[in-house]
């Protein structure tokens, strides 16, 4: 029997060791995985998982504070019933400064830790899966919202835990990038309406070769952009920092402290985690005091001047003409200097600083808002406006509609761009300013050299210096068609006003199409299937209403169909818009990926599940979806029940699901069945669902 035993057991870690062959998800710059310390776990034994991130050169990830701007990664698990995880432990990030913009994060490679506890009562040789989905930011001079689903298959032994060997040397490194216990140092933290500072008494000799101590604060409290000092005086440590402006003021301080050259001692950590009650209006105890020349925060990094900023501002700006977004105006601006050719000299002049007028106000607008927003306590970038779902949807209809208006498909007078001919006159000038603003607008979707590092900088400057930055990207953005207006010789060297300019006109849509398909890619993202769906099918109805307005609504036409037209054309348009505009609310049931393994795992547990087999190119199953399981009560009823939903995708030829479908004597989709705990056949449904149709059944379990 020992010998079947130990055969068995053998067989049992080889299939664990295969299970554990992570599956690896990249998303443009970073690779991640989920990788366990062991092989196979055991009912209420801990076990550690880690989110591995590998990051590509350049490029890097945020720490759980991420500094002036930023986003934390974030993991949402998908565990079997009775599983808890833990928080992330958070290894000790890295600084990184980009024109005085301090940000904390990871670069290359780095173990996200956490520790699952499984229930006391699995069942021994069964497999569970633990899934989950990350969600992180990657940035390099630009930054890119990325996600991974992950997931990881163990088995559940009948023995202790085996070490997971392959990973046993990663892991153990990676703990030792852990923050350590502080015990037995003491820490007191004093507030001020402008700095905070922490005494810390240690119990031996602090570290004399001490050159660098640094407080990354976790809870935001703490300004990242201006210096930290401190001072050492034998057993103690006082670290000053400035308080972060706009913040409630808390009553803990947490962070970590953190010394390259190491702490207080030999054999202790380079970082410690720090806990400590926040005192306010209380002062550090007498003769210890922060020395005035102590290492600012900015040490060993190369920050550019105010004066390089504003630089990187006005190139940044220029570059800005020649990105997708900005091009096609660029173009229709050429097209109104030519019309102008051969005019009076101080027109030209005029519209040229009109233009230029309209790009300043807009920033100014722009910037502001931003200034005051972050003034608020909001953590918010240029162009962090694009993770809005809501924005990226109104700025695509807007620049779609621009592109139709361009490809000759409706006219408008007065025109969006250049109030349609009143461009020709003197009346033009408001036409003029309005290129501007459209220039402005249509420019936050776009990334070009140098503005990057000018942006960063600006947001961390004073208001004023802030608005100065924006003003020379501004400027940097006027400057061709500013330096066409004032030199009239160079306006007279552009071809004469012809046909050519209708062509040239039209093919200018082309990139703007380039741009809203670019922007629909942004949404498959960022919205659901049946959302999506909706938001392409209502480009097709404002397409519509642009047409019937170019058709019917025309000064040729007769008054009372003129009317008809307009009416019909405002209609479209809100119809089109509603039905697309995205819908902000979370998904309320988590829909798995179907596979025989889990749906048979979900049944072991006693859990009843519900199986969607549907498609993408089933407009069935999509209406289904919307209509059913976007519906409260049944959401409702779904977490009352705890009912696990399963998904299985057909849109791609799969024989599992082929296989599953025969089975039930199906070849078609959609097709949803109700496993009930007990039961061995599932509940079939009919293939149109209605809210009604499901609760009836599902409310009876």
């Amino acid at each position: 029997m020992r010998i079947f035993r130990t055969i068995f057991s053998l067989f049992v870690y080889l299939l664990a060791v295969t299970n554990l062959e992570a599956i690896q998800v990249r998303d443009k710059h970073v690779t991640a995985e989920l990788i366990s310390e062991v092989t196979a776990i055991q009912p209420g034994i801990p076990f550690t998982v880690a989110l591995l991130f590998k990051i590509d050169p350049q490029w890097h990830t945020y720490w759980v504070n991420p500094g002036v701007a930023g986003l934390p990664t974030a993991i949402e698990w998908v565990l079997p019933q009775g599983f808890e995880a833990g928080p992330i432990q958070w290894p000790v990030p890295k600084i990184f400064n980009l024109n005085e913009l301090i940000n904390y994060g990871y670069e290359d490679e780095v173990y996200h830790l956490v520790e699952i506890t499984p229930p006391l009562d699995l069942k021994r040789g069964n497999s569970v899966r633990i899934a989950a989905k990350t969600t992180f930011l990657m940035c390099s001079d630009i930054c890119i919202q990325g996600s991974a689903d992950l997931q990881l298959d163990l088995l559940i032994s009948d023995s202790t835990a085996r070490a997971n060997e392959e990973w046993r040397t990663a892991l153990t490194k990676a703990r030792t990038a852990l923050p350590k216990d502080p015990d037995p140092w003491q820490f007191f933290s004093f507030g001020s309406e402008d700095t905070i500072e922490l005494l810390i008494h240690t119990q031996g000799k602090v570290n004399d070769a001490i050159e660098h101590l640094y407080f990354f604060s976790m809870d935001g409290q703490v300004d990242p952009s201006e210096p930290q000092s401190f001072s050492i005086k034998k057993d103690k440590v006082l670290l000053k920092v400035t308080r972060a402006k706009y913040t409630e003021p808390l009553e803990t301080l947490r962070g970590v402290l953190f010394s390259k050259d190491g702490l207080f001692s030999q054999g202790v950590s380079k970082a410690i985690f720090v806990e400590t009650p926040l005192q306010q209006g209380i002062a550090p105890p007498a003769g210890l005091k922060t020395s005035a020349g102590a290492i600012p925060t900015h040490t060993g990094f190369n920050s550019p001047t105010f004066t390089a900023t504003l630089g990187l501002a006005f190139l940044g700006g220029l570059v800005l003409n020649l990105m997708p977004c900005v091009f096609p105006v660029l173009g229709l601006k050429i097209l109104s200097f030519v019309k102008q050719t051969g005019k009076d000299r101080g027109t030209v002049v005029q519209h040229g600083i009109v233009y230029t007028l309209g790009i300043l106000v807009s920033f100014w607008l722009l910037s502001l808002l931003l200034i005051l927003l972050r003034a608020g306590g909001k953590e918010l970038g240029w162009g962090f406006q694009l993770q809005s779902p809501s924005f990226v949807f109104c700025i695509a209809t807007f620049l779609f509609v621009f592109a139709l208006n361009l490809s000759g498909l409706f006219e408008v007078a007065p025109s969006l761009i250049f109030l349609g001919n009143r461009l020709r006159s003197r009346d033009g000038l408001s036409g003029s300013f309005l290129s501007g603003a459209l220039a402005t607008l249509v420019a936050t979707p776009c990334a070009a050299p140098f503005l990057a590092s000018a942006l960063g900088a600006a947001l961390t400057l004073k208001p004023l210096l802030s608005l100065s930055v924006f003003t020379l990207i501004g400027l940097g953005l006027a400057m061709p068609f500013l330096l066409l207006s004032i030199f009239p010789k160079s306006v007279s060297l552009l071809p004469r006003p012809g046909r050519w300019m209708e062509t040239v006109k039209q093919f200018l849509a082309f990139p703007l199409y380039g741009v809203v398909g670019y922007l629909i890619w942004v949404l498959n993202g960022q919205l659901r299937e049946s959302e999506m769906l909706e938001a392409i099918f209502s480009f097709v109805l404002i397409a519509l209403a642009c047409w019937i307005f170019g058709r019917w609504v025309t000064p040729i036409v007769r008054p009372i169909t003129k009317k008809i037209g307009a009416v019909t054309t405002a209609s479209i348009l809100v119809v089109g818009l509603y039905s697309g505009f995205p819908d902000s609310s979370p998904e309320a049931i988590t829909w798995l990926e179907w596979t025989p393994e889990r749906l048979n795992l979900l049944r072991s547990e006693g859990r009843p599940v519900f199986v969607d087999f549907t498609a993408r190119w089933c407009a069935t199953c999509l209406t289904n979806k919307r209509l059913v399981f976007s519906s409260k009560k049944v959401q409702q009823v779904f977490q009352e029940k705890e009912i696990a939903a399963l998904k299985a995708d057909w849109t791609n030829q799969d024989p599992e699901i082929t296989a599953a479908l025969a089975d039930f004597g199906r070849a078609a989709v959609p097709f949803n069945v109700l496993y009930v705990p007990g039961l061995d056949e599932p509940w079939i449904f009919p293939e149109i669902l209605t809210p009604r149709i499901v609760l009836k059944k599902i409310r009876t379990l």
